[in-house]
């Protein structure tokens, strides 16, 4: 069931959405060649904590018999790792990888979900393009996300902008509603038709998240359950907004 949030629930809203845009600004600032995943994880929590947040990825189920809860407050997927990578102290950040970082902040009971994938050290023309795209592809695709359009409409638009720029999009994860819990209807896939799906409402709020691979779209699952690989180890980039559909153009949440 799609939800339409109250003006006191929009502001518990952005009070979540600001922390998560606080832990990224702070990520910028310290990630480099030679760190670590796992410090990366540790800087972020301590980051979300103190401003009264909780990091909602940790501790969320895998819904799959012998696949443990993931264990960590950030996502971090480097290079080829499209979406879920579990930070580590023996994963280290190196010149010239390209570092996708996904994450959730719950606070007084709202959810404000972002990713950013970020340029290390000495990166590759190549690699800074997919990187631009994959950012440009939210923007292409929040430009339909307006009062009266469907859900179909903002997944075409990104679709059609990924593919005319020679890339491919994952198609096996899609955006998503947020608000009380991580992930709530609708799904918004990074694909479609335009005219197709719910009709946009004021209230709602949504997860779009562009998932973009240079090479061909086909992905799988390493053996720790989470982690999703390109399957041709072309390289993948990941951005993504929570943002809220308003009477105008649409309320971009976790930027500030």
């Amino acid at each position: 069931m799609v939800t339409i949030k109250s003006k006191k629930e929009i502001e518990l809203m952005r009070e979540a959405c600001k922390v998560t845009s606080l832990v990224y600004k702070e990520i910028e600032k310290v990630i480099k060649p030679g760190i670590s995943t796992m410090e990366l994880d540790k800087f972020a929590e301590k980051i979300i904590i103190e401003n009264g947040g909780i990091p909602a990825q940790k501790g969320y189920p895998s819904g799959m018999r012998g696949v443990p809860d993931f264990p960590s407050t950030l996502c971090i997927s480097i290079n080829d790792e499209v979406i879920h990578g579990i930070p580590s102290n023996k994963k280290i950040i190196r010149d010239g990888d390209i570092v996708s970082i996904d994450l959730v902040v719950c606070k007084d009971g709202f959810n404000g979900d972002a990713a950013r994938t970020f340029l290390v050290g000495d990166v590759s023309k190549e690699a800074k393009r997919l990187v631009e795209i994959t950012k440009q592809a939210f923007f292409e695709g929040i430009k339909y996300a307006v009062k009266g359009n469907r859900i179909g409409d903002i997944s075409h638009a990104i679709g059609e902008f990924v593919e005319q720029n020679g890339y491919s999009v994952v198609r096996e994860f899609q955006g998503h509603g947020i608000g009380r819990q991580m992930h709530e209807d609708p799904g918004i896939p990074n694909y479609g038709k335009k005219g197709k799906g719910i009709r946009l409402e004021p209230g709602m709020t949504l997860a779009i998240e562009p998932m973009v691979i240079m090479g061909k779209n086909e992905i799988y699952q390493a053996d720790d359950g989470w982690t999703i690989l390109t399957d041709d180890e072309s390289l993948s980039a990941h951005y993504e907004n929570t943002i809220l559909i308003t009477e105008k153009e649409p309320e971009i949440l976790t930027l500030g």
